[in-house]
């Protein structure tokens, strides 16, 4: 590691090398403004400093960018990710400590990292089955370069990972799960035009149906039994209100008040009955 000092022997720069001695063309020599930084309050001249020290390195973030493209994001995002973890460094770096790219290069890349972890799926997969996934591809990789490209065993790569198989099959899973099929595509076993949504089922209404009558089956039973016959006549029979009075010799305007009120005691137990822990009615839904 090549570092230079000052006449006061304070450090200047501290810059690593790369195979054969050559310091990165995109590593400035910002030793200076990182120990005034540090020196500086919040406010704008603090705000300065910082800012001219993104710039100065915001061709190194671009660098290790330019590392993971052609991994379906485009790179304009890629840079954006890593200038954030550039910024981040430029937080947290701590002069006394090393030179800033040794700890800004993890750090943009483990943001990276994270970027393609947590935004990169098409679906939510937790963070173990993505270790998972990357275990197993590095394993299956490393193996099948060394057979001779044979596709390795899932007993191989649980003794080469120390995972055990059913870990193995997860990971195997999640590497056929980056991304997600339309429903609207095309069955590639079909030759009748069918797509994947085709082979879903659907919700059954009549499951709702059941529930609704079960819910309903107490406060109908608590009903007067003429109450009850009315509620038979008008859903069930289908007859109008006109003629249950004619039939129970009541006025029609009597058969619709007796009619909603029933209806409302029963809506109302069914309710109180669903609100109770353990219920089959859980969801208090009546019709």
């Amino acid at each position: 590691m090549l570092v230079e000092t000052s006449a006061h022997g304070s450090d200047i720069s501290a810059r690593p090398r790369v195979s054969g001695g050559r310091v990165h063309d995109d590593a400035p020599d910002t030793a200076a403004d990182f120990t005034h930084l540090a020196a500086l309050p919040e406010g704008p001249e603090r705000d300065a400093v910082r800012d001219r020290l993104t710039k100065a390195w915001l061709p190194m973030a671009h660098r290790i960018a330019g590392r993971f493209r052609n991994r379906g994001e485009s790179l304009e995002d890629l840079r954006q990710v890593a200038a954030l973890g550039l910024v981040k460094a430029i937080d947290r770096y701590e002069p006394g400590r090393g030179a800033f790219e040794s700890y800004a290069v993890p750090t943009i890349t483990g943001e990276i990292k994270r970027h393609f972890r947590d935004r990169m799926w098409a679906l939510r997969v937790p963070r173990r089955i993505q270790e998972l996934r990357n275990k197993v591809r590095v394993a299956r990789r490393d193996l099948a370069a060394g057979s001779g490209g044979e596709t390795p065993s899932v007993a191989e790569i649980a003794a080469h990972t120390g995972l055990t198989e059913e870990e193995v099959n997860a990971g195997l899973e999640a590497l056929e799960s980056f991304s997600t099929l339309s429903l609207d595509a095309e069955m590639s076993t079909s030759d009748d035009g069918f797509s994947l949504a085709d082979t879903i089922g659907a919700c059954d209404e009549a499951f709702d149906v059941v529930v609704d009558r079960e819910a309903a089956k107490e406060g109908l039973r608590r009903l007067p039994e003429r109450e009850r016959a009315i509620l038979y006549m008008r859903f069930f029979e289908d007859m109008t209100q006109s003629r249950i009075a004619e039939r129970l010799g009541i006025s029609q305007m009597h058969v619709s008040r007796l009619i909603s009120r029933c209806c409302a005691q029963v809506r109302e137990q069914a309710l109180d009955q669903g609100s109770r822990p353990g219920s089959p009615a859980g969801d208090g839904r009546t019709r």
